[in-house]
């Protein structure tokens, strides 16, 4: 018998339809009588159409009362039986579809049937569709099959639930409010993708199936279905979002198929309508679900399944039969053959205590399991579980192996054949490729469980040294900063008030002054500014040396007190001491040092431009405007088509939190464009922690960038649109450190109605002179690991410190805009076949490998050991909506 990959290069080669459907027999007639489809399984072939419908010129999005719905239906009521309507060129956007019996659907390649998220067109006459109950299956699914014979869907083409993107009328996406019910253990109505009920002979063939709302697949009650080369893409992150599902059905076949998904990639279900039985899943690739599932309801009895020839990379578990008393029954005679598992946490998994708190009589029993030439490349866990010694679990195992040690829960389980290897005797090291598709992870989903790893909570407690951090947990949202807690000030800030230079003052720096000034007496007091409203045109720099302030303006709205300065990076250090020395004449000596160390520069650079300057630890911020007002009266534009003349753009910082930890601002606006925000770390290698909270940030390139930790929470992030590139935010995180930049809970809008082309992130390559990455076009180009950054054509060198610098940012639970590049948000830093190019790192495997590539030995040139495992998250998205 064809491994999956033989089958591959058989196909390339343009196999003929004979050979496949031998292959397919042969497989069947070598497997136990008892434990397949009963039915002769071939390749399906797509049938004639009966009508071609292109995309309409009217776009959902431009007008959500056109859609694609009707012509879709009508084509489908008017087509002949054993005739397929054919969508081509383009994408088509429909509420509900319901196949006929004898009718199908062809999509090309290239072409989209996208799920309208109206959640009306869906709702099942009782307004429920969108919202959370303890009910649920409140939403009619995408498309029905029912009570129909015959009927599928085919094509290279796509349907895609949209899942992901916010519902209408909603401020959340469908996957949001799934992950909202589960917070408030209730029930989700949303849609499922495909339903198929009642019904016989039903195909899936090519077809792409993506971000279902729920579940994208299910069978109630089928006689005869197939699965044949069908794509299943949907996020890890998205909550009930299972694969395929048979459910009382039989006679069934997946085969040559490819599941990545956010719940069972395959669930083998047995409820009150009857047995399942007669199932064959064969060579297929599985990739981030929960596995290769029976159950958890088995209650109408499982029979006769085999599984063969299956990958599984990267699933939370790998076999897996799980039931309880509540909806137990008997799961019999299951093969398992030829199966290899990668970073599976429990490659073996059976058990019938599914929910350790169920209550019935519905006792699971699991008997003539055969587990053969199964193994686990990596480590996992096998469970192996039955309920008692009269309900014992009863497996026949043959050259199963788990490399390294397995964690291993056997109880009422009569094993015969071979013991579990501890070390991997498979032939498994070419079964696992990547998913099919474009080139490269862009949208990398977290799992739940590495979700978790992003609380604030959990990021906001590690501080200091990269890879050796301190631990010491910080809650910002219990400080009364972030309570709304009423300060009794220790300094007034008021333009239109006698200043007595003690407590009240007219500028906010000779009220910082004071405050340093007074520290001394008591450095770890608090210290409390109020601002009045009005508008501060000052810089305003807080040293180190200070006791922790607290600056705030007065009321909750923090666009009526605003401090604004216009320095850019090309400013000379005689243009600052003109416009700022006299601020700083008689300022405290800490202050003045800050100063000092900017007035002398030719340039005084990015790092010069703040209108606030932060080094203070502790330092807190409410209710307040920190802007750099450059270029705020004209717009930031580039010009991007010559001439390119008198329309000059320069960094210009409106906040630099500089060394400080624990600085937090609640309800604060940061205006500016490119560099608003920067976030500096003591020294390289290390890390800070910064907090915002229900704060707004603008900008237009790279206006959130530093190489700190700081998590942004309940805020909103605003794209600047007149540049013609833009991105959100450039870390520069330490390789070693453990978070960088994390986005909770953020909504990322943009002025305009741009779609598209803008992005979310670009990772510092701090300092670079040259690109080990690509080549330039240069004769005799060259840029290798050395001790310094440098350059001198054709030839140059990148050090550590550049390498090391890779930029790490998550999103959660957040909506994204339509402004933000939905198959690229994260980007190289600059063009391949420019000096300073890198390509984005998603993960330290990729950090390792592109170093490989470069020519820069890990072990021999950066002294380490190996990578890590599993890798680190450098990008990563969870739980996020598209709008």
């Amino acid at each position: 018998m064809r491994t999956y990959r033989e089958h591959q290069r058989a196909s390339a080669a343009s196999a003929s339809l004979a050979s496949l459907a031998a292959l397919l027999a042969a497989t069947i007639c070598a497997a136990p009588a008892q434990a397949q489809d009963a039915r002769k399984v071939v390749e399906p072939v797509a049938p004639p159409s009966c009508a071609v419908l292109t995309a309409s010129a009217v776009q959902a999005s431009q007008a959500p009362s056109a859609d694609d719905t009707a012509r879709i239906q009508s084509a489908i009521e008017l087509c002949p039986s054993g005739r397929a309507v054919r969508l081509s060129a383009g994408s088509f956007v429909a509420g509900p579809l319901k196949l006929r019996s004898g009718v199908s659907l062809l999509i090309d390649a290239g072409t989209v049937l996208q799920a309208s998220t109206n959640p009306r067109l869906y709702d099942r006459d009782a307004n429920t569709c969108g919202t959370i109950d303890q009910q649920g299956r409140g939403c009619k699914p995408f498309i029905t099959i029912d009570n129909a014979r015959s009927s599928g869907i085919y094509g290279e083409g796509s349907i895609d639930g949209q899942g992901g993107h916010v519902v209408d009328g909603g401020t959340e996406s469908w996957w949001q409010l799934a992950r909202r019910a589960q917070k408030e253990d209730a029930r989700q109505n949303v849609p499922r993708l495909i339903e198929i009920t009642n019904a016989q002979d039903i195909t899936l063939h090519k077809i792409t199936l993506r971000n279902s709302p729920n579940f994208h697949v299910t069978l109630n009650k089928v006689d005869g279905f197939t699965a044949w080369g069908v794509n299943i893409d949907t996020p890890a992150s998205a909550r009930n979002t299972d694969g395929i599902d048979p459910i009382s059905s039989r006679n069934v076949t997946i085969a040559y198929s490819h599941i990545r998904t956010g719940d069972d990639n395959v669930a083998i279900k047995a409820g009150n309508s009857g047995p399942t039985e007669n199932i064959s899943i064969l060579h297929n690739r599985f990739y981030s679900g929960h596995g290769m599932s029976i159950g958890s309801e088995t209650n109408g009895s499982v029979r006769r399944v085999l599984v063969e020839d299956l990958s599984m990379d990267g699933t939370t578990s790998g076999l897996r039969i799980k039931s309880d008393v509540s909806r137990g029954g008997v799961v019999d005679g299951v093969s398992y053959r030829n199966i290899c598992l990668r970073d599976v946490k429990a490659p073996i998994d059976i058990s019938s205590r599914y929910n350790g708190k169920a209550e019935g009589r519905l006792i699971p029993a699991y008997s003539n399991i055969m587990l053969d030439d199964v193994h686990s490349v990596t480590p996992g866990s096998v469970i192996v579980q039955g309920y008692d010694e009269q309900h014992a679990v009863q497996a026949i195992l043959r050259n199963v192996s788990i490399a390294g040690k397995a964690e291993r829960k056997i109880e009422y389980a009569r094993l015969s054949g071979d013991a579990i290897a501890g070390s991997d005797t498979s032939n498994c090291a070419n079964r696992f490729a990547a998913f099919p598709g474009p080139a490269g992870n862009q949208r990398p989903q977290l799992t739940l469980e590495q979700a978790k790893q992003f609380s604030y909570s959990e990021v906001l407690k590690y501080v200091g040294k990269a890879g050796a951090e301190t631990v010491d947990p910080w809650d910002p949202l219990s400080d009364p900063l972030a309570k709304g807690a009423a300060f009794k000030p220790d300094y007034i800030v008021d333009q239109t008030a006698k200043a007595d230079g003690v407590r009240s003052f007219n500028t906010v720096q000779e009220a910082v002054n004071r405050a340093v000034l007074d520290s001394a007496a008591q450095p770890n007091k608090r210290l409390y500014l109020l601002l009045k409203p009005g508008v501060y045109r000052e810089l305003v720099y807080i040293p180190a040396s200070a006791a922790p302030i607290t600056m705030y303006g007065e009321g909750k709205d923090a666009a009526a007190t605003k401090i604004t300065a216009r320095l850019d990076a090309s400013n000379s250090g005689a243009e600052y001491t003109a416009r700022h020395g006299a601020q700083f004449a008689h300022a405290a000596p800490a202050v003045q040092a800050m100063y000092n160390s900017v007035k002398d520069r030719a340039q005084i650079g990015t790092f010069g431009t703040a209108t606030v300057w932060a080094q203070n630890n502790g330092f807190q911020a409410r209710n307040l405007t920190f802007e750099n007002g450059y270029n705020k009266d004209t717009g930031n534009s580039r010009a991007e088509e010559l001439p390119n003349i008198n329309n000059v753009h320069h960094q210009a910082l409106a906040l630099q939190v500089d060394s400080a930890d624990k600085a937090q601002f609640e309800n604060v606006r940061l205006l500016g464009f490119q560099d608003t925000l920067y976030l500096k770390s003591p020294q390289i290698g290390s890390t800070v922690r910064s907090f915002f909270n229900k704060s707004y940030i603008e900008g237009d390139v790279d206006f959130i960038f530093g190489d700190t930790t700081a998590y942004f929470y309940q805020s909103e992030i605003r794209t600047l649109g007149d540049r013609g590139v833009s991105y959100v935010a450039a870390p520069d995180t330490h390789v070693k450190s453990k978070y960088g930049f994390v986005f909770d809970t953020v909504h990322f809008t943009h002025e305009g109605k741009r779609d598209g082309g803008f992005h979310l992130l670009r990772q510092w390559f701090h300092s670079s002179r040259c690109t080990p990455y690509a080549p330039l076009p240069l004769e005799g180009y060259s840029c290798t690991y050395g001790p310094v950054n440098g350059y001198q054509a054709p030839t140059g060198t990148v050090a550590r410190v550049s390498l090391e610098a890779v930029g790490k940012m998550v999103v959660l639970n957040s909506r994204i805009g339509a402004h933000i590049d939905k198959q690229r948000p994260w980007m190289d830093w600059n063009k391949p076949g420019t000096i300073s190019y890198r390509p984005a790192q998603y993960n330290s495997d990729d950090h390792w490998n592109n170093l490989l590539k470069a020519g820069i030995d890990p072990v021999k040139d950066l002294g380490y050991t190996k990578p890590p495992s599993p890798p680190d998250v450098f990008l990563g998205e969870f739980n996020n909506a598209d709008e």
